[in-house]
């Protein structure tokens, strides 16, 4: 019996979601429906599913330790983490996961999961899944279509095919009868009314070795640059950094175009397990929890006459007034108000933003790091307040400053400090001074979240300025 790999795609920016999803903190990292995030949420979702085994995530470079944050939070040890320098759509991420698979000696089935998609019924999913792992040893390549509930626009769709044999009473699968490309609201209504069509999802299943031979029948010019670029590679504490120029040489392409519609083994399973990619503030008011007048409120929020709208408080008090049909989010340095409707042209509100350089497409207030965070709290001409948080065992970088100085005031816990040629221990409400050019590390000892203020002083405080001496987690700038 071949094991179940599951490979959770955690890449991408969903900046309709802005401004809680950022390009350095995508929707995919976030906690929007639960406790926990959607990356989380999705590995946890294959959890108990039979002949499962530990996930493979692909992510990009700059999410790296918030990932593997996230996965220690759950207590999932990953049986890989595949940085990609550059991002190169599904087909080229799928060739890597393959390849790294089939190295290891074993030929698994796929399942193949985007990191950000939300699903209500877990039970059902599992359910559906165990039939596609029956076509997959088959030979299948198996995409897993989403049995729509309405007219959609901002999905595509796949028309159904004949029924295949090989699977279950409850859920067989359709040969594919055609991938359609997002459709006006019309077309969407008569494809709905048919029953013919479902969306497309993006989950896939298929062995490894079926999948490979598939890419590289069709597309072998990706199967070569991934190639290269896992023999070029090179492993990096708990993670594997493929090669930039071999894998920013690959051609980009989704598996839908590479694979999928040109193959003759292609199959669909229909599934209806309360499926939503959350891709909008529209589809996070619909499942999301509502009041009497069908208000989501996340936050720190009160409402006078408010209906049907959603509201996300992040900082700060939102007080609401008379509004229908609107959502209002608010974070540490942005505002997003919008009408239900309009939220599809989020994204072009994040485009103008982008192209006026502002930071706010790009990061938060809060900046994770692989020991801990800091929170940014105020800055002005010559100087920057920061609040950061040091986990337990959480070290620094050994480092300088060249045209700042550093005054910390602990708040919580004991910190270890590091000056120059010093070393001594800084316990609650005392602070001590770092001057530019002096080297300095700082470490928490303790058992306990490690606060602290640190007070940036000087001519220059870009975070670019920064000279690294040592740093067990392998960066060269913060």
């Amino acid at each position: 019996m071949k094991s179940i790999l599951p490979v959770i795609l955690a890449g991408g920016s969903g900046t309709r979601l802005w401004p809680l999803s950022r390009a350095l903190y995508p929707k995919q990292l976030i906690s929007l429906v639960d406790r926990r995030t959607m990356l989380q949420n999705t590995i946890l979702r294959v959890e108990g599913l039979e002949h499962s085994v530990k996930p493979m995530v692909v992510c990009n470079d700059e999410y790296r330790f918030m990932v593997a944050e996230q996965l220690r939070q759950i207590d999932i040890t990953a049986d890989a983490i595949i940085l990609e320098p550059v991002g190169r759509n599904t087909a080229p991420a799928l060739a890597v996961a393959a390849l790294w698979a089939l190295e290891k000696g074993d030929d698994p089935v796929l399942l193949i999961l985007p990191a950000d998609h939300h699903i209500q019924f877990a039970d059902q999913f599992q359910r559906v899944v165990k039939d596609g792992f029956a076509y997959a040893q088959a030979g299948r390549l198996i995409t897993f279509g989403i049995v729509p509930e309405k007219p959609e626009t901002g999905y595509g769709y796949i028309k159904m095919g004949a029924a295949l044999d090989g699977g279950s009473q409850d859920a067989s699968a359709v040969a594919i009868a055609a991938f359609v490309e997002k459709p006006d609201l019309e077309t969407a209504k008569q494809y709905v009314d048919s029953k013919a069509y479902c969306w497309n999802s993006g989950i896939f299943m298929f062995q490894a070795s079926q999948v490979l031979g598939a890419l590289e029948t069709f597309v072998p010019d990706i199967v070569t640059a991934c190639r290269q670029a896992i023999q070029k590679g090179k492993s990096d504490l708990d993670f594997f950094r493929l090669d930039k120029a071999a894998f920013s040489a690959c051609p980009s392409d989704s598996i839908d175009y590479a694979v999928m519609e040109k193959t003759d083994c292609g199959g669909m399973l229909p599934l209806a397990a309360g499926w939503n990619d959350l891709g909008s503030w529209e589809a996070l008011w619909q499942v999301g929890e509502k009041d009497d007048l069908d208000n989501v409120v996340k936050g720190d929020v009160v409402l006078h006459d408010v209906e049907d709208s959603y509201l996300h408080a992040e900082h700060r008090l939102i007080a609401a007034v008379g509004l229908k049909d609107h959502i209002v989010v608010e974070t540490a340095d942005a505002v997003m108000i919008s009408p239900r409707d309009r939220v599809q042209d989020v994204k072009g509100l994040v485009d103008q933003l982008k192209k006026k350089n502002r930071e706010e497409t790009r990061t938060h207030k809060r900046l994770f790091r692989p020991w801990g965070t800091v929170d940014q709290l105020v800055g002005g001409a010559r100087f920057q307040v920061n609040r950061i948080t040091v986990k337990p065992g959480g070290v620094l970088s050994l480092q300088k400053h060249f045209n700042r100085s550093e005054h910390w005031i602990v708040v919580r816990g004991s910190a270890l400090v590091t000056r120059g040629a010093e070393q001594f221990v800084l316990k609650e409400d005392s602070s001590t001074y770092i001057s530019s050019g002096i080297a300095h590390r700082l470490e928490n000892p303790g058992k306990i979240p490690l606060e602290l203020i640190e007070v940036q002083t000087g001519g220059y405080i870009g975070e670019d300025d920064i000279t690294r001496l040592e740093d067990l987690y392998g960066r060269h700038r913060e």
